[in-house]
């Protein structure tokens, strides 16, 4: 293929090589000079209708968009002389003659475009006073996107992502002239699954996040880097939440999930399933360990809980051997708890019944991010050689038919994916049915020993999603109450156990174990993973690398 051919412009006085093709605010971007814009989005097609975004051009006697003007060789331009400047200051005062400036009841406040190119380019004096034309404010227009239309600069950013990302055209522009007005096709509603992309995109107030309306003032929270967990995409998002005491007394930590950028992943985007599917997190979750026997729950300390368990495995090993012991992980675990959970169970303990849980496929895949396979990390357990393949249901049925002395499932709800009466005959017929998972659940009704374990956003670790890329993920918010990350209870049942050599103290610790004895991992650490992960060198038809080389 040939090389794309470069071209010399000069921008504000700076000389740059560009590749030909590209645009000005694109080259722009590139070197760090900003220039605004509305309607342009980098994961959009380019329609140059707001006009922010216009910069001079030696040789060219009118002010240009930088979003719809390519470069060419020896072009001159400057993004910041006095006519740009009150070029840019007059299309805010065209766009706010009839915007009603709620700013303080508004949402968007602290990521307005609005309110940033007004404080640099606009403060301008009023010179309009005449009553301005209302539109609809506050209309539902989908299940969780609400719209303001006084708010709206017609950018069409979000039209362009119901027509180019979900492709579903059900935004369109009504009316004519001032009168102009967005909203859904007639009968229509805003129900595809990536409209929560449109609130992403929205650069104003128009748009807003039904689920996250009111609830935080954008800049009280903060940001940490994760992967979404909601399918084997692995959509790289931002978790944006707060842990001050305003907020925990609400009983709320994280407020939203948001796409973050990775070009070979999910680009600029992400699903509603996986945007909303956060509140996990932090509702109905377990706060410590608990017994139960006849249907009563009985609150315990972690060393009355590790002591028993020690107690039980120990006599199930000498008693019947390995064999007594069955264990279910789930592809909700990190890349290296999946590990820890095997060198404990399968590696020290010889327990051969391990698997993971496959439940029913995802009905809402697509050929774009939402994939059929429900778990972020899938491919890890088939890397670290963990059977699935209708494993988890004989090894519950096999339960059912009083196989075992101990049965662990890790992150599971065997009732929601293979019913309740299967699990009821499994706990009947187990003497010790151990659950270790993050919320209350159906199952954990029937369990005998409930462990309260951390989900993603509680710890860090890897994830390896469909394409055999591991990515990264970081703790944003403390492990809720007496709950610990899987690996922590895995390292705490193995040194009750008197097992030596776990003195992990950080998932990277783990990690760089897993480097040395499996060769897919070799020659990585989480500085090599970064931001945006790395692709293994696996066979991309699934052939499993065993542990133990």
């Amino acid at each position: 293929m040939e090389a794309p051919k470069k071209v010399t412009i000069t921008l504000d006085g700076r000389t740059i090589e560009a590749t030909e093709g590209l645009t000005v605010i694109q080259v722009a971007d590139q070197v760090g000079i900003p220039i605004p814009r509305y309607c342009y989005h980098p994961g959009l097609s380019i329609v140059g209708n707001c006009r922010i975004c216009l910069v001079k051009v030696e040789k060219i006697p009118r002010l240009v968009p930088a979003c719809a003007t390519p470069v060419q060789d020896g072009m001159v331009v400057y993004t910041n002389t006095d006519d740009v400047v009150e070029a840019r200051r007059s299309v805010l005062e065209f766009l706010l003659l009839n915007h009603p400036v709620d700013c303080p009841v508004c949402d968007r406040s602290g990521e307005c475009y609005l309110q940033d190119y007004y404080m640099q380019f606009g403060l301008y004096r009023k010179r309009r006073f005449a009553p301005r034309l209302h539109k609809a404010k506050a209309k539902p227009i989908g299940p969780y996107v609400i719209l303001d239309q006084e708010r709206c600069i017609l950018c069409t950013r979000c039209i362009r992502v119901c027509e180019e990302v979900a492709k579903k055209p059900q935004l369109g522009l009504f009316q004519r002239g001032n009168r102009t007005v967005l909203d859904v096709f007639p009968g229509q509603s805003l129900d595809h699954d990536y409209s929560g992309c449109t609130v992403d995109v929205c650069p104003v107030g128009a748009l807003l996040d039904r689920d996250f309306r009111f609830k935080a003032r954008v800049w009280f929270l903060k940001r940490t880097r994760s992967v979404c967990p909601g399918c084997s995409t692995g959509c790289n998002i931002y978790i944006d939440w707060n842990e001050d005491k305003p907020y925990l007394a609400q009983g709320q930590r994280v407020f939203r999930l948001k796409p973050r950028y990775n070009p070979d992943v999910n680009r600029y985007w992400m699903c509603d399933y996986g945007r909303y599917g956060y509140k996990f997190i932090d509702q109905d979750r377990i706060p410590r360990p608990y017994r139960q026997t006849d249907g009563q729950r009985q609150p315990i300390e972690w060393s009355e809980a590790l002591e028993r368990i020690r107690a039980h495995v120990e006599t199930t090993l000498r008693e019947v051997g390995p064999s007594g012991i069955a264990v279910l992980l789930s592809p909700h675990l990190s890349t290296e708890e999946l590990y820890l959970g095997w060198k404990l169970f399968a590696e020290a303990l010889g327990v051969r019944d391990i698997h993971y849980e496959m439940p029913t496929r995802n009905p809402k895949a697509d050929d774009f991010l939402i994939r059929a396979e429900k778990f972020p990390n899938a491919a890890g357990a088939r890397l670290l050689g963990i059977g699935s393949d209708g494993s988890a249901r004989a090894i519950l049925e096999n339960a059912a038919q009083g196989r075992y002395r101990l049965l662990w499932l890790v992150g599971q709800n065997p009732v929601r994916c293979y019913g309740a009466e299967l699990f009821q005959a499994v706990v009947r017929q187990t003497p010790w049915v151990v659950l270790q998972t993050v919320n209350w659940t159906e199952s954990t009704s029937l369990a005998h020993w409930i462990l309260p374990a951390a989900p993603f956003a509680e710890k860090e670790g890897t994830f390896v999603n469909a394409q055999y890329r591991i990515q990264r993920f970081w703790p944003a918010v403390r492990p809720y109450r007496e709950a610990r990350p899987d690996w922590v209870i895995f390292q705490d049942v193995a040194r009750a156990l008197g097992l030596t050599g776990w003195n992990y103290t950080r998932a990277e610790d783990i990690f760089y174990e897993m480097t040395r004895r499996f060769p897919v991992f070799q020659g990585l650490d989480y500085a090599t993973i970064g931001d945006r992960g790395v692709v293994l060198q696996v066979e991309r038809a699934g052939v499993l690398v065993n542990a133990g080389t």
